[in-house]
Formats: C-alpha cells, sequence, structure tokens
C-alpha cells in the first residue's frame, strides 16, 4: 500500500478542498469541456439559464425522410447521457433542461 496524498481526482471530477474555511467542492469542467468538443460544440455561448421555456415541441421533429435520416446520423442519446452524468454529479442546475431534452430522444429534430 502506497499513500499518494489527498485525492485530486476521482470518476472524472476534479476535488478541491480549503481546510481553513472547511470547504470541499467538486467540478467537472474538464469533462464538460471535453463533451463539448465532442459534439462539436466548443464554439456554443455560454447562458445563465440553460433553457428557454417552450422553445422545443414536438412539432421540431424531422418531418421528411432526408431530415430523418440525417438525424439518424446524429449522437443525440449519447451527448443527452453525457448531460445526464454532469447533472446527476455536479450540476442540478441543469436537471430540467436535460430533462426537456430527454424527452425527444425518439425523434429528435435540429432545434432539439
Amino acid at each position: 500500500m502506497k499513500d499518494l496524498g489527498s485525492a485530486k481526482k476521482i470518476l472524472g471530477m476534479e476535488i478541491y478542498r480549503d481546510r481553513s474555511k472547511r470547504k470541499f467542492f467538486l467540478s467537472q469542467k474538464s469533462y464538460i469541456e471535453k463533451i463539448l468538443v465532442r459534439f462539436g460544440m466548443s464554439n456554443a455561448k455560454p447562458l445563465n439559464t440553460p433553457y428557454v421555456v417552450g422553445k422545443l415541441t414536438i412539432s421540431s421533429a424531422p418531418q421528411t425522410e432526408a431530415e430523418k435520416s440525417y438525424m439518424s446520423t446524429v449522437p443525440y442519446a449519447s451527448a443527452v447521457g453525457s448531460l445526464m452524468y454532469v447533472m446527476v454529479c455536479t450540476r442540478p442546475d441543469i436537471a430540467h433542461a436535460v430533462s426537456v431534452v430527454s424527452r425527444f430522444l425518439a425523434q429528435p429534430g435540429n432545434e432539439h
């Protein structure tokens, strides 16, 4: 057995401790950055509110065969799953937005 000192990272989460203030922080910043690069959204604008109420609807589902075939190549379920992992571990503030986009897993559209 070997003492490696204080933990710095576990399950993709960085661990920050401030012993003087008795504070403990978990961060998934590097994981989130990897997700953004993986799904081609590294240049996306950050927003304070991750979801605009009423913007996504079932009418945004693909209507034509061309739209359906294009959306079948988009890794939508994988992106939603990655967001769910972030939501459960460190970002409960995005729970509503993740809930809304997960409703469209069966037929995601371009807006979704």
